[in-house]
């Protein structure tokens, strides 16, 4: 009898967890570059889609910026063209290399490119919100559109705005995604976020961030600080070609479980 009291004691437990559980699976692409008629970033592209479409698991995609290789309006239209063959739902960060106003390719442009080439993308500022699975996402916006460089720069009425959804969902996981890291390994300067202390110190205000995902470096970092997971992912166009598969999983009264996977694409033989 106590056998049979102590099994069904930790099968109501488990019940318990899974019932307080959420988990999230996504796909992450970074810094694509792609340029039209370039038959080779075109196929990487093409063949990362196919095996994000072939795994049933994956909720959504996100693409951290740098998704074409320089800012010239022929080559977004094809790129999201090729994005929109994805079976789940994609979203867009805007990176260094995608935008530069005096060159015809601001950001409110670039939004209204993506959302002529997708009737289903409804968003028309580059900081936006979305949510699933009882996870909160947000998309913070530090590319300089202006004079564009290797820098970002989170300006403070980003932060600002920031701080005011993180107050919003304060009792919900929160992801961040953005093209410019916070914390990476190695720590590259010429690369780094102008007054990053002003977004950390925000940061340390709340407890509810649990991952800031971004890319920008072309290299893969992972690094823990004040409970924060930051996630730096390479350049799709690493050799060989990469994107990044992230499950999230949250339980009520335990620490959130992060589970990454660097793939290799696959690509045909020539």
């Amino acid at each position: 009898m106590k056998k049979k009291i102590f099994l069904s004691l930790i099968s109501f437990l488990l019940l318990q967890c899974s019932v307080f559980a959420n988990t999230i699976k996504f796909a992450q692409i970074s810094d694509a570059h792609f340029v039209n008629n370039d038959k080779y970033r075109t196929e990487v592209l093409e063949e990362t889609i196919k095996e994000i479409n072939n795994d049933k698991d994956i909720e959504f995609t996100i693409f951290t910026g740098d998704n074409i290789d320089s800012p010239h309006t022929e080559y977004l239209p094809e790129f999201i063209k090729l994005a929109n063959k994805l079976n789940n739902p994609y979203y867009i960060v805007i990176g260094n290399h995608d935008v530069f106003r005096n060159n015809g390719l601001s950001k409110e442009q670039y939004l209204q490119i993506v959302k002529d080439n997708n009737v289903f993308y409804k968003y028309k500022k580059p900081n936006y919100v979305f949510q699933k699975n009882g996870f909160v996402f947000i998309v913070v916006d530090g590319a300089k559109e202006i004079i564009p460089g290797t820098n970002g720069y989170y300006k403070k009425e980003t932060l600002t705005w920031l701080d005011k959804q993180l107050d919003k969902y304060k009792k919900k996981p929160v992801v961040i995604f953005q093209h410019f890291p916070l914390v990476s390994e190695p720590e590259i300067k010429s690369h780094s976020v102008y007054q990053k202390e002003d977004y950390l110190n925000m940061l340390d205000k709340h407890n509810n961030v649990i991952s800031i995902i971004a890319g920008h470096l072309h290299l893969n970092s992972e690094v823990m600080r004040n409970g924060v997971y930051h996630i730096t992912t390479p350049t799709l166009l690493y050799t060989p070609p990469v994107f990044k598969i992230i499950t999230i999983t949250t339980t009520k009264g335990f620490s959130p479980m992060i589970y990454t996977e660097l793939k290799e694409v696959e690509m045909p033989k020539q």
